[in-house]
């Protein structure tokens, strides 16, 4: 059996920079197995391979935009080649 490791780390939204503090779970080998926002206006943001977090007064539009802008990462790209 693996033996995880648990950090506590601050990120910021990923929005508009307000940090957040997170619980890290970390597999043996330093990959990521789950997290959780402790903070209190925080909200976990899925993407598949980031630890990001967003602020609960964002929307989901604003998240993705956000998202988008910064690593280029869209739901549906078969609708950017119409």
């Amino acid at each position: 059996m693996s033996e995880k490791q648990t950090r506590t780390e601050t990120h910021g939204c990923i929005v508009c920079g307000k940090l957040h503090q997170l619980f890290v779970v970390y597999e043996s080998d330093n990959t990521l197995f789950d997290f959780k926002v402790m903070s209190a206006d925080g909200k976990k943001v899925t993407h598949p391979q980031r630890l990001l977090v967003a602020c609960e007064k964002h929307t989901e539009e604003q998240v993705e935009a956000a998202v988008t802008r910064v690593y280029g990462w869209a739901k549906d790209d078969s609708a950017a080649e119409d």
